[in-house]
């Protein structure tokens, strides 16, 4: 295992190298320049969190529904559910796009596309057109996730990798914050603007990605892969260590990297989608990556992501004014719990955070079902402020894990050749449980009400299980590393075999000179 933080789970020491950077990346001009190129990764994430909010939004709008030609539940159900159907024929191409022509390719596209179905909505008027500028918003989210998360993974600082990953995903909560408070403050707008105003600020987190990602690098793994190791050699230089080549860390880091691509290259001999099932750890892998992708929208928060006006109308909130409002609160919350859990997923392991969010949702939302049922049969005002009280408690459990685990984890535990297709396949799983989500939900919410959760809690006692027997911990480890977890010890590079004998050895000596200093003493 190469040099990675202390942890239970294995990984051995990195600190101890030489690497020129402040201890905080606001301090270091190298980190700062990273975080330009970080933060080009996360505006895909943003845009996806403004769509998941920006419907909620739009159904509190009397002058929107009329705008969509006043849909039924199952119209509405694929209006909603476009955004996850243009995810799909998406996928494919941008995992090609991503191992072909870079991350960058994959990033600009998609927000190209997003760009174009943002003013389709905009412009357009009826349900039909809507679920068009829907789909292709989706289709160029497709781009976004599979190229924005491996590139954001793969050119973060060692130091801090598994927490940047992790956030990628709390970003969701910027552009649902966005959102929320957009389609809040719109209902004061008279005509047609009061919604149009809210799907055109949806293309500005994809016009300044446009305009900077020209000025950052490209992802240095991707640049080795294709054999350009001397610009990604300067890369890791200029990000990781203000661009000291002479720097161990990322000497050490660049070493890592080519091994890994090179053993990759000879043990698949060729990727195709047919590799997710050769071995016994790309099964494992892939097992994860589909259900982590399920779990993330099948625990309850798909329903009360996007249906969150007829849950509330359920317990007896109706206005407009106070269901925006509370959506809009309800985002802020989430974004501060999301980014907590994010910032502990090193200190605290992935596991003990999956597991303890699984638990503590599954605790809340049968509360959530048990007041529902109450206010359903008796109109206790009581049991409608204890919804809504539950409903922030429960997505404080589901932040801590399932907001930022759900990218940070599988992309962690995918190898570089398989990371964009990964993605890909990931996100695809993903939208099939959104479409479920979106188009099945509101017919089963309008037919049975607050029975209807009863489904969640029992996908809720079955992620528990999954989790305990399948989720391995990663803590401790650098990216290149976590093969070893899946692979066995096979997998580790040569460079790090070199660094722990390098380490043990040093030990030794420590521990020899010790011993010898005691008995001087004592003599």
């Amino acid at each position: 295992m190469a040099p990675g933080l202390s942890s239970a789970s294995g990984g051995t020491q990195y600190h101890h190298l030489q690497n020129n950077c402040a201890k905080w990346w606001f301090q270091d001009a190298g980190m700062r320049r990273l975080a330009l190129a970080i933060a080009v990764g996360f505006a895909g994430t943003i845009n996806s969190g403004y769509d998941g909010s920006l419907m909620n939004g739009l159904l509190s709008n009397p002058i929107f529904i009329t705008a969509i030609d006043n849909p039924d539940a199952n119209k509405l159900g694929i209006i909603s559910a476009a955004y996850a159907l243009g995810g799909v024929p998406g996928l494919f191409p941008a995992s090609f796009v991503a191992d072909r022509f870079g991350r960058r390719m994959a990033i600009c596209i998609g927000a190209l596309l997003i760009i174009t179905g943002g003013l389709v909505q905009t412009f357009t008027t009826g349900g039909n057109a809507m679920l068009a500028g829907r789909f292709v918003v989706g289709l160029g989210s497709s781009f976004q996730g599979v190229g924005g998360g491996p590139y954001t993974a793969e050119i973060s600082h060692p130091r801090n990798r598994a927490q940047t990953t992790a956030l990628i995903n709390t970003c969701w909560y910027i552009g649902s914050i966005l959102a929320a408070w957009t389609c809040y403050g719109a209902l004061n707008i008279s005509g047609a603007w009061s919604w149009r105003i809210c799907t055109l600020i949806q293309i500005v987190p994809c016009c300044i990605q446009l305009c900077v990602l020209w000025f950052v690098e490209e992802s240095p793994r991707w640049l080795v892969s294709k054999g350009h190791e001397e610009q990604a050699f300067r890369i890791l230089a200029k990000y990781h260590s203000n661009g000291d080549p002479n720097d161990e860390l990322v000497k050490f880091e660049f070493e890592e990297i080519k091994e890994a691509i090179e053993a990759e290259r000879s043990a698949t001999a060729g990727v195709s989608w047919s590799s997710f099932f050769k071995t016994k750890g790309n099964r494992h892998r892939t097992l994860i990556i589909v259900l982590v992708a399920f779990f993330s929208q099948w625990v309850g928060n798909g329903i009360i992501s996007y249906y969150l006006a007829s849950i509330l109308a359920s317990v007896g909130v109706t206005s407009p004014s106070q269901q925006a409002g509370f959506n809009g609160g309800l985002q802020i919350w989430n974004w501060f719990a999301a980014i907590a859990g994010s910032l502990a997923c090193e200190r605290l392991g992935r596991r003990f955070l999956w597991l303890t969010s699984a638990c503590g949702m599954l605790l809340s939302f049968s509360i959530i079902t048990a007041c529902s049922a109450v206010y359903s049969h008796t109109q206790a005002q009581g049991a409608g402020r204890a919804v809504m009280a539950f409903l922030f408690i429960y997505f404080g459990f589901y932040d801590i894990a399932f907001t930022g685990l759900t990218l940070g984890y599988p992309l962690e535990i995918l190898p570089f050749s398989l990371r964009a297709k990964g993605m890909a396949l990931f996100n695809f799983f993903v939208s099939c449980a959104l479409f479920f989500n979106q188009y099945v939900n509101p017919i089963a919410l309008d037919a049975l009400a607050w029975k209807y959760y009863f489904v969640y809690i029992g996908t809720l006692c079955i992620a528990i299980v999954c989790i305990y027997f399948l989720y391995p911990e990663t803590r401790g480890r650098m990216l290149e590393e976590v093969a070893e977890i899946f692979d066995g010890p096979q997998a580790a590079l040569p460079v790090v075999q070199e660094q722990q004998a390098l380490e043990h050895n040093e030990g030794k000596n420590g521990a020899d000179h010790k011993e010898q200093a005691v008995t001087i003493e004592y003599a």
